[in-house]
């Protein structure tokens, strides 16, 4: 019977092309505007972290004074964050913050190229999971002791080695050579939640080396630095000094019973740091630190803007307007066919079989709407990627968005359809009987 009526809905279709066309082009804009920003919305607010989530946390201290900032900063001292390395209170940690170093390797071929440089701990790869290919990550002496050791990820490595195993070989940063200890495989979390402060949607770097190098190399910085009180720096050593904050800090918590020694011990160190004659804003040792994990991480830095919520209620309201345009064209359209439907209940046709009949026509139509409707929303992804240089991973159409789109037309579209469906179903059969 379903197919019966499938083919019913086709025929009927070809016999009112035009307003058929209306509602499936009406169908179509209202779902492709929607599913475009459902789309980013739903990439924004993708917590890549999985099951890691909860365990994974990062540090913020209160550490300004006085009628400064309103809110803990997500940033870090780079004195805090030497001084929790060396506490060691967490399984797995890993400081860091983002530079940027020109890159070269011995072949003259290969031309010198300026990329963006993560410089942390050994801890990170193994609280972020970084899948490698060859190789590892420096051990957890080069933490203590610096070395000039790098790892690489898979595209650099095409490059400069043509994709062979790295591992053992120099590459030069910035004329200082490094040895690759590790390649890792492609990687990219979207957002970029271990540090979306430099660029929630930017790719993950190429380049990795330890923290321990950061004092005596003086890494420049690519990200937010920023200050409560104003200081003049005279020099690297003098900002390492400060009360700057331009660092993150994370920590692998994995129970309940971990996060609260954890928070303990971050007490016992605001306590210690009051006594130095730092943390002077008054608050008590156990409010002037804080751990968030990563979902908090992430509305912590605004990685899904207020403004992409009100587009996304406001592409629904649009929705809505093509629904109601919908269903006055099927209500004109339905109505039309009334005669026939009259005939039809007259040589037994029930209402049920009548109202399920164009509540079929309705799906194929909705169906044929959400199809053209997922186009759009490709193209306007893509067409904001080439014109407005929007980052890629917002720009990509999630795979369940292919399957929840024909889903959500079909059903915005027999919503639609239920009243025409209903009223068509009702109609009298000795009306149309004595007219013919």
């Amino acid at each position: 019977m379903f197919l019966y009526y499938v083919d019913l809905a086709w025929r009927s279709i070809k016999k009112t092309p035009i307003l058929s066309l209306l509602m499936v082009l009406a169908i179509s804009v209202g779902i492709g505007i929607t599913i475009t920003t459902l789309n980013v919305y739903s990439m924004m607010a993708f917590n890549p972290a999985g099951d890691r989530a909860e365990r994974l946390n990062t540090v913020q201290l209160w550490s300004q004074g006085p009628d400064s900032w309103d809110d803990f900063h997500s940033l870090v001292t780079y004195q805090d964050a030497m001084n929790l390395r060396k506490g060691k209170q967490a399984s797995e940690q890993a400081a860091m913050f983002r530079s940027g170093m020109a890159v070269q390797i011995d072949d003259p071929e290969v031309l010198p190229s300026l990329n963006g440089v993560r410089v942390t701990d050994s801890g990170f790869f193994n609280l972020f999971e970084v899948p490698f290919i060859y190789g590892n990550s420096w051990g957890k002496s080069v933490d203590e002791q610096a070395a000039f050791q790098a790892v690489i990820g898979k595209k650099l490595n095409q490059k400069l080695f043509g994709g062979d195993n790295s591992v053992g070989k120099t590459i030069y940063l910035n004329r200082k050579p490094y040895q690759v200890v590790g390649v890792i495989d492609d990687w990219n979390p979207q957002p970029k939640y271990y540090d979306p402060t430099s660029g929630a949607f930017s790719k993950a770097e190429q380049i990795y080396i330890p923290f321990s190098l950061a004092a005596s190399e003086e890494f420049s910085i690519w990200g937010n630095m920023s200050g409560w009180k104003y200081e003049r720096l005279n020099g690297y050593q003098e900002r390492l000094a400060s009360e700057k904050v331009w660092l993150e800090f994370w920590v692998d918590l994995p129970t309940a019973e971990d996060r609260q020694s954890y928070k303990r011990y971050l007490s016992q160190y605001v306590e210690q740091q009051k006594e130095l004659g730092r943390f002077t804003d008054g608050k008590l040792a156990a409010e002037s630190a804080q751990l968030s994990n990563v979902d908090a991480w992430l509305e912590r830095n605004h990685v899904v803007p207020e403004d992409n919520k009100i587009l996304l209620g406001l592409s629904a309201l649009f929705l809505s307007v093509c629904l109601v345009n919908i269903l006055g064209l099927m209500l004109t359209k339905f109505l039309k066919r009334a005669p026939e439907v009259g005939v039809r209940r007259a040589i037994g046709a029930s209402r049920g079989q009548i109202f399920s009949q164009y509540m079929v026509e309705v799906g194929v139509i909705g169906l044929f709407g959400g199809l053209i409707g997922l186009a759009w929303a490709w193209g306007a992804l893509y067409g904001l990627s080439a014109r407005f240089g929007v980052a890629e991973g917002l720009t990509h159409l999630s795979l369940s968005m292919w399957l929840i789109t024909p889903a959500i037309a079909v059903g915005t579209a027999m919503l639609a359809g239920l009243y025409p469906a209903w009223v068509v179903c009702r109609t009298k059969p000795s009306v149309y009987l004595k007219s013919q």
